[in-house]
């Protein structure tokens, strides 16, 4: 049996897993439609990418290794209103009447009506019916003033274990300071890259690397600033390390850390991700963990916030 199912599934939910497990259950191929930019914004506030959608769509079903197709939709009906060889429909209560109307098309058509399989609401533990919109609205929204990867990765990896779900954005951020911060404006930096990435988020974050002028040598040290919307800012830092009398001589030349790096060492000895940290330990610490351990430190003070608003 072939089966069309359709939605904008801007957020997958459990309703929408029990829409494709009764899909599954009955059909031999499936046709999953999704909703275009467009047309999801006629009728919706705020819609994650259809790329994005499709991505996400296709990651849970290729879990089910079930057969289907993914197609775009840019209206009500779709091409369930004229395709002559689909079976039948799987709807939620919300949108059976939207298959009611697809088969008033299709008679029209001259074509046979589909099954109407109708799957009933899921609601969470206050009742409310479950569904993407709300799922956004209780989320809490993060920007980071950052396209580093690896900066983004790190994020992420805090961010899931104490929030769990949750939107998160990148902005292109100017620290304000320069391409190599010295000492406390290395603060300052994360802190412009946190106001800048905040906008119409929850939180905006700016993490900024800098070198530190200390007793027996050069240091790294790398500060994480998180501001919110009611303009509450924290600071957070990482792990501080030497770097080499030679790199630390090549940087008080006024060469970046960046390009000391490979003068000294060599092209191949600070890759993008592992950093200098990853060259420097051989690997025991990289540069991801290394800036997880500033953001997990600039949350420490939002993590218990009964203790520190005492």
């Amino acid at each position: 049996m072939r089966v069309a199912l359709g939605g904008t599934f801007n957020v997958l939910h459990a309703g929408h897993i029990t829409l494709f497990e009764k899909a599954f259950q009955i059909s031999d191929h499936l046709l999953v439609g999704i909703c275009s930019d467009e047309f999801a914004s006629q009728s919706r506030g705020r819609v994650n990418a259809l790329q994005d959608r499709m991505d996400a769509v296709k990651a849970l079903l290729d879990s089910w290794g079930g057969r289907y197709e993914i197609c775009v939709i840019d209206d009500p009906h779709g091409p369930a209103a004229e395709m002559d060889d689909l079976d039948a429909i799987v709807v939620s209560m919300e949108t059976e009447a939207n298959a009611h109307s697809i088969n008033e098309v299709r008679l029209s058509k001259g074509l046979y009506p589909l099954q109407v399989k109708t799957v009933p609401m899921l609601t969470d533990e206050a009742g409310d019916r479950i569904s993407s919109s709300s799922l956004l609205q209780s989320r809490i929204r993060i920007g980071v003033g950052s396209e580093n990867p690896v900066k983004l990765q790190a994020v992420r990896a805090v961010m899931e274990r104490i929030y769990g779900a949750f939107e998160m954005r990148s902005f292109p951020a100017d620290n304000g300071i320069g391409d190599q911060p010295s000492g406390m404006e290395t603060k300052e930096g994360a802190r412009n890259r946190a106001v800048a990435a905040l906008q119409d988020n929850d939180l905006g974050i700016g993490i900024e690397a800098g070198v530190f002028e200390m007793e027996d040598g050069l240091y790294d040290v790398q500060y994480c600033a998180v501001v919110d919307r009611d303009g509450a800012i924290t600071f957070g830092a990482g792990s501080a390390f030497r770097y080499p009398d030679r790199i630390a001589a090549e940087v008080r030349e006024g060469v970046p850390v960046g390009e000391a790096f490979p003068k000294v060492y060599g092209t191949e000895a600070l890759g993008r991700s592992k950093g200098a940290i990853g060259f420097l330990s051989e690997g025991l610490l990289d540069r991801q963990r290394l800036t997880e351990q500033s953001v997990l430190a600039a949350m420490v003070p939002r993590i218990r916030k009964d203790l520190y608003d005492e």
